[in-house]
């Protein structure tokens, strides 16, 4: 299916690893410009019409510095993906969170998106055209336990967020859906300092018994895996395309049957 993406100028924000490099790719392989942000851009490199910035997307003037850079090498803005985020597991539950860790999920998972999607959204007003599409979380409205608290909360407003910008903007020619994985097979999960290996250091057990351990605890999915990064990016890439020309507002779950209601 050609998605017509073809010379599409898109901004990735968090785009230097998984989930957001994976959307990278893809982007890229569908023939659009892609202007790809984050800390590190090694993983970047050498990839065909992928420029790539190394920015702070957590500081304030971060996210406009990178829409800026694919206005002055484009002229454009068509679609924007916002998947830059961040969790650290909370332990200590809500008592043992503080005002500082909340505001920092906050500035990571949602701040850093809606101060991307205004600059963008400056740009694509002109065109009368655009897609949005925000990486969240099924954390946004599942939540086990209290482990990821504020991220939850961050991931939650950005959800929101995306609805009511939806109703807003869409008669102005641009569309805003949201995506939210569950697990995925990513470093967040499997790498060092992820959650299977903090979780492993806390209860006396090795990462995968952990692993295990967690998943169980949140009720296990279908599927019997993790979804992939490719997998997440194939939703995002068709959402940001003109064949989901009519889809706004939409939040997509995508976690291997980790939700059981409706």
């Amino acid at each position: 299916m050609d998605l017509n993406l073809t010379d599409k100028v898109a901004v990735v924000t968090g785009a230097s690893k998984g989930i957001g490099l994976a959307i990278v790719r893809a982007l890229s392989a569908e023939g659009a410009r892609v202007v790809a942000g984050a800390r590190t851009t090694d993983s970047l490199e050498g990839f065909e019409r992928v420029t790539a910035m190394s920015v702070d997307l957590a500081s304030k003037d971060g996210p406009a510095r990178l829409v800026g850079r694919a206005l002055a090498e484009h002229g454009r803005v068509d679609v924007l993906v916002n998947n830059v985020g961040a969790v650290r597991l909370r332990l200590q539950g809500f008592l043992g969170t503080s005002d500082e860790e909340f505001e920092w999920a906050m500035q990571m998972n949602f701040f850093a998106a809606l101060r991307a999607t205004r600059a963008a959204v400056t740009e694509m007003v002109k065109q009368s055209a655009g897609a949005i599409v925000n990486v969240a979380s099924v954390n946004a409205f599942f939540q086990p336990d209290s482990g990821t608290i504020d991220y939850g909360a961050a991931k939650a407003a950005l959800v929101n967020l995306s609805k009511s910008l939806s109703q807003e903007l869409g008669p102005r020619g641009i569309r805003v859906n949201s995506v939210s994985p569950g697990p995925v097979s990513t470093e967040l999960w499997l790498g060092k300092d992820g959650v299977a290996e903090t979780v492993a250091k806390a209860t006396g057990v090795d990462a995968d018994t952990a692993r295990k351990n967690v998943i169980a605890s949140i009720g296990g999915f279908p599927t019997g895996r993790f979804t992939t990064p490719e997998e997440v990016a194939s939703l995002v890439v068709f959402l940001a395309s003109d064949r989901a020309g009519n889809v706004t507002g939409a939040n997509y779950v995508v976690d291997g049957g980790l939700i059981k209601t409706l």
